[in-house]
């Protein structure tokens, strides 16, 4: 019997020990749904199973790991239209070896703690919207082999710490916005050959340090100078397109480039040291009348920034400005002066909270909601029915960078003026209880998306289907090109585009308070909090304008009004890909035309479908303007009421023969 307790004990104790091993870390969970939580828009729900309470998420779209389930080694997410930001937690994935995110939609800047991730083979972050500079950091990834930034707007000069990384087999940071010299070695191993010494312990830092690079495409860039000998092996297209001294590769046209740095510029702190006698001798050379030129520009300057200076300060002394608190704590040092321009909505009418309350029956009368936006009807008394959304955030997460920018976006709404375009017809902003809501016109008929997909297909005639395509053209064409400056929808679907009785559409940007309720302090963490501060609307950034994405948008939702099939089914994918063997071929043209319709027009279809084709075109630079799509359409597409009558004559005669 003691032998059998024995063994019985060791088997237990085996199994807790085998548990205990193959717990996953909470820190790569933590870290992966820290990532879920920067990006706010998932229109593919790729990210939908990426549960923070699972603590296994070996299952989660897009992850992979280890053969014992212990550890995330890949993260691949492509093509996914994902919106948000890159968060630096992600270096607590400590064990990732591939990290791929490329052609989606984030924006800001490649986090420095990247450089933790010490097995980390591939970084591809590709045809995003990243900017800043490529972190000096990545250069302790020795494990890296593949390094891939293409088609983003990274700026800055190219680290010469990626000489460090011996294995790096493929470098592709082609169409960004790097500037300075292509680096060939660090002033160290240069001062050296100059001294005639090689010591062994200097470390080249350059790219001719990476000995094993065989693919590297640098191309439609800022680059100056020349091309290092070491990397002359490689065909001229990797180099074209930047600014370089160079005759075989294409170059881009002077007033690209601004002022070319002369080949003695390439080591500039080494120069001066090394040269100061010369550099003396230059100065004392110089013309009397050109130092008189330079003392004057200089005076000149100095005064110029001495009066900007000045009528800043008085500007915030003068103008009524309001302490919001930058970050919600007892502590009155860490308020953030906010200068509000009370010229910015003095335009803009201003409702009371009780009277909007009273409007929309005590708010019970809800027709929408999400995450960050509840929406409801009301009726003003003796006046029109209006749609009033109000914006799901506490006041404790409510800090002063996100007042100013709700300002600006009330503002920025305000100025649009066209039938085909939701007018906004005012805000209200209370601070108890506190409130931020919209008030836009109602459009009674509800979403095109919900005609589509939800209503009764025979509502949507073809030639209404037509008009409301040619009235939404409209629309777009008077936001990007008939205002100043240009005003895009943030995120243009079928639930974006609201109908009135007569269906006429009219387009709403909802999408837009996503952006702005992202606006925390971990995003704008860049301002000091050392004391009261004076800060100006103008010196936020600009809302962000997306005229390309709108027109490729435009396309996809004509594609889904003509076919009344949704833009993503979860089992078929993207409906444009569905669609792509049916828009160029007229024999199977018609297929894709919703089935609900007992008519419509052969020739419309036809202009229809190039449109929808040169809208989604692959290259954003061969994409037609609103301008000119609006103009194919008008002048290709009839809606008058005899084609009208006609239709409808045709349905009836269609009736009369299947019965």
């Amino acid at each position: 019997m003691r032998p059998y307790i024995c063994f019985l004990i060791m088997f237990l104790a085996s199994g807790v020990l085998c548990v205990t091993c193959s717990s996953f870390p909470p820190k790569e969970v933590w870290a992966l749904t820290t990532f879920k939580e920067a990006i706010y828009e998932d229109p593919h729900l790729v990210l939908s199973n990426w549960n923070a309470l699972d603590a296994d998420p070996c299952g989660w779209f897009g992850i992979t790991c280890n053969k014992e389930r212990q550890h995330v080694i890949k993260i691949n997410i492509s093509g996914s239209s994902l919106k948000g930001f890159l968060a630096p937690e992600m270096s607590q994935v400590t064990y990732l070896q591939e990290l791929t995110l490329r052609k989606n939609n984030l924006i800001g800047t490649i986090p420095k703690e990247f450089g933790m991730l010490k097995f980390l083979k591939v970084l591809d972050l590709g045809m995003n919207q990243l900017t800043g500079p490529i972190p000096t950091e990545l250069g302790n990834l020795t494990s890296l082999v593949k390094i891939n930034l293409q088609s983003n707007s990274l700026s800055g000069s190219l680290p010469a710490e990626l000489g460090n990384l011996r294995n790096l087999s493929e470098l592709i940071l082609n169409r960004n916005k790097l500037q300075g010299p292509v680096p060939a070695e660090n002033n160290a191993s240069f001062v050296a050959k100059i001294h005639g010494t090689n010591d062994s312990r200097t470390s080249v830092t350059g790219l001719c340090g990476a000995s094993q690079l065989k693919v590297v495409d640098l191309s439609y860039n800022f680059l100056v100078g020349s091309i290092p000998k070491c990397l002359e092996y490689l065909p001229s297209s990797s180099f074209q397109g930047n600014c370089l001294q160079e005759k075989n590769a294409k170059q881009r046209p002077i007033r690209q480039c601004g002022p070319q740095p002369s080949r003695s510029h390439q080591a500039p702190s080494l120069k001066h040291h090394s040269f100061k006698d010369a550099a003396k001798h230059q100065k004392a050379s110089k013309p009397a009348w050109l130092l008189a030129l330079e003392i004057a520009t200089g005076i000149m300057a100095g005064s110029l920034f001495l009066v900007a200076i000045l009528t800043a300060f008085q500007r915030c002394r003068s103008k009524p400005a309001i302490i919001i608190p930058w970050k919600k704590s007892g502590s009155e040092k860490e308020h953030l002066m906010l200068y509000v321009d009370s010229e910015l909505l003095k335009d803009v009418t201003k409702f009371g909270r009780q009277e909007l309350e009273v409007s929309c029956e005590d708010f019970s009368n809800i027709i929408g909601s999400s995450p960050d936006s509840i929406v409801y009807k009301g009726t003003m008394r003796g006046g029109p029915e209006i749609a009033v959304i109000s914006l799901c955030i506490k006041e404790q997460h409510w800090t002063g960078y996100l007042e100013l920018y709700f300002q600006r976006e009330v503002a920025d709404l305000a100025r649009l003026n066209h039938e085909n375009v939701g007018k906004l017809l005012g805000y209200c902003r209370e601070s108890s209880p506190f409130t931020r809501m919209l008030v836009f016109e109602y459009a009674s008929n509800g979403t095109l998306y919900e005609h589509l997909h939800y209503g009764e297909g025979s509502q949507l005639s073809w030639t209404r289907r037509m008009r409301i395509i040619l009235g939404i053209a409209r629309g777009l064409k008077y936001l990007h090109a008939e205002l100043e400056p240009p005003f895009t929808i943030s995120e243009l679907s079928s639930s974006s585009v609201y109908l009135t009785e007569d269906f006429s559409p009219k387009l709403v940007d909802f999408e837009s308070w996503k952006m702005i309720l992202t606006r925390s302090e971990k995003n704008s963490g860049s301002i000091g909090n050392n004391g009261p501060a004076c800060l100006l609307p103008n010196s936020l950034e600009k809302r962000h304008l997306d005229i390309q994405g709108n027109i490729h948008s435009f396309g996809i939702l004509l594609l889904e009004i003509v076919s009344g099939k949704p833009p993503y089914c979860k089992d078929k994918g993207c409906l444009i890909d569905w669609a792509r063997d049916y828009l160029e071929l007229p024999e199977v043209m018609s297929y894709i035309v919703d089935p609900e319709l007992k008519h419509f027009s052969y020739d419309d279809l036809k202009v229809i479908c190039e449109v929808i084709s040169l809208c989604t075109h692959t290259d954003s630079s061969k994409r037609p303007s609103m301008k000119e799509i609006s103009l194919m359409l008008e002048s290709k597409i009839d809606t008058s009421v005899a084609i009208e009558l006609k239709s409808s004559s045709l349905a009836w005669a269609e009736l009369a023969l299947s019965s």
